[in-house]
């Protein structure tokens, strides 16, 4: 009989270790982020959770849809970070962060398959010329949601500056409710609401940028405006891509006055100036788990989380860089300038 209760009380202990175990809410946190960011912050979280035993909860929309989720739908993460730096600055500071730190870099390129329409006569001197031809199909993100669509938008009109064309006109125009009209020296493309932005033959649209990469590598398209990063990480299922010039593809700071000479407006009546590709990061006021997400910063912006950014395409910025310095957490500062 003392044998029986040893078992049975071994029995209950074990359930009641094992109760209290599965009970025991283990440490979490929540990244909203860029589709841009999905593999490296993938990734990074991995490694991240097998440091710290924190495990990053991600999600991943256009960079204004994941800011909103803050700001107008009243959601919660210990993590937003941007393809677009100046988003955080404009539509979450002072009221949402404190501060925005630019800490990777990329550029817009234009991507295809083997599957592409006319993909062994494409190159960066006559690229426009193929996406006009009858039957070829190209895509890029919603300009409202993304980043990515609104510096498509930039590149076709920077192009064409560049070439002496009507690139913009005859990709754009012809082909949606998309619009362009110049003022002072300066060209404003306007963006109609995303209800009047649907696809069709010519072009497809699609909330993010990744989402159009599938459709890409299933050749329901034939050309992608891209991140090079996102183009890269692809390559092992096909994906190529072309590079542009600097003066189109929106990744060299010392052109920075000349992309500026190109702004969309959202539908909302956002102007957005082009200019280098820069992304930004911060802990939203409303974080539940700020320890955490000092961590993952501290992650992310040492030798780590660089490699990652770097082996993935998007080149960091050495050191990173923070609008409000003074208010960031002392052990973030010595990794910004």
């Amino acid at each position: 009989m003392k044998k029986g209760y040893v078992v049975a009380a071994f029995f209950i202990a074990i359930i009641i270790i094992a109760s209290a175990f599965m009970l025991s809410p283990k440490k979490s946190m929540v990244v909203f982020h860029a589709g841009s960011l999905s593999i490296p912050f993938d990734e990074i979280s991995k490694d991240f959770e097998n440091k710290y035993d924190i495990h990053v909860y991600r999600q991943a929309a256009g960079s204004v849809a994941t800011i909103k989720k803050i700001t107008e739908l009243g959601k919660h993460a210990d993590i937003v970070a941007s393809a677009d730096y100046t988003l955080i600055q404009n539509m979450m500071e002072p009221q949402y962060a404190d501060y925005c730190i630019q800490f990777a870099t990329n550029r817009m390129v234009l991507a295809y398959t083997d599957k592409s329409a006319y993909n062994e006569e494409i190159n960066s001197s006559n690229w426009y010329e193929i996406l006009k031809k009858d039957g070829v199909r190209f895509g890029f993100s919603d300009p409202n949601k993304d980043p990515c669509g609104y510096r498509a938008m930039m590149v076709m009109q920077l192009s064409s500056i560049y070439y002496n064309k009507t690139i913009f006109h005859s990709l754009i125009e012809k082909n949606m409710l998309i619009t362009m009209s110049e003022e002072n020296g300066s060209y404003i493309i306007h963006v109609p609401d995303s209800s009047e932005l649907s696809s069709n033959e010519k072009i497809m649209i699609r909330p993010m940028e990744v989402d159009l990469m599938a459709a890409l590598e299933t050749g329901e398209i034939d050309y992608l405006f891209i991140y090079e990063s996102v183009a890269k990480q692809h390559a092992v299922s096909g994906v190529k891509y072309i590079n542009l010039p600097d003066a189109v593809d929106l990744s060299n700071p010392s052109m920075a006055e000349h992309y500026s000479i190109v702004y969309v407006e959202r539908s909302d009546g956002k102007m957005i100036a082009a200019k280098p590709i820069v992304y930004g990061i911060t802990i939203p006021k409303n974080a539940e788990h700020r320890e955490y997400a000092i961590k993952f910063l501290e992650f992310l912006l040492g030798e780590d989380g660089k490699n990652i950014l770097s082996k993935n395409g998007q080149t960091p910025l050495q050191p990173a860089i923070c609008d409000h310095k003074d208010l960031l957490p002392d052990t973030i500062k010595p990794y910004v300038k």
